[in-house]
């Protein structure tokens, strides 16, 4: 089976397995710079304010906070609707860097769908959304 995300298995050739080997975020991070819907999500200025006053420690954590009750289940509550579109840094991270619902973490990560996220897979979302987040915040 091949993906339009890359043809092969292993960590930096796009593919990953059900075991947990996740997509590697250069790739990934390659792949959503030709999305124009993924490239047109910026931090408005309140969602700056918000992130220079309470400092990329304390959005991370709310990151792994989010990532851990809305996304990680393996039925998440409102799959596909359950991230705002605004009022938080990490929710337009989330839609920048495709860690919004299941359905991206499966077509952009390689993240499958229908299982509860391992660990590493609850990190791998929250590192994406910390690399946006600090390229955006000196954009």
């Amino acid at each position: 089976m091949t993906s339009t995300l890359g043809p092969t298995y292993g960590r930096g050739s796009g593919r990953s397995t059900d075991d947990g080997e996740v997509r590697d975020l250069d790739f990934v991070f390659d792949k959503l710079k030709t999305s124009p819907f993924r490239q047109r999500f910026h931090l408005g200025p309140a969602e700056r304010t918000y992130l220079s006053t309470k400092g990329l420690a304390v959005v991370i954590d709310h990151a792994r906070d989010f990532i851990r009750t809305r996304l990680a289940p393996a039925a998440p509550r409102n799959d596909g609707k359950q991230t705002p579109w605004r009022g938080h840094p990490v929710f337009i991270a989330q839609h920048a860097t495709a860690t919004c619902c299941r359905g991206c973490l499966a077509k952009w990560h390689g993240i499958p769908a229908g299982r509860e996220l391992t660990p590493t897979e609850q990190e791998h979302a929250v590192a994406a959304i910390q690399r946006w987040l600090v390229v955006e915040a000196t954009r």
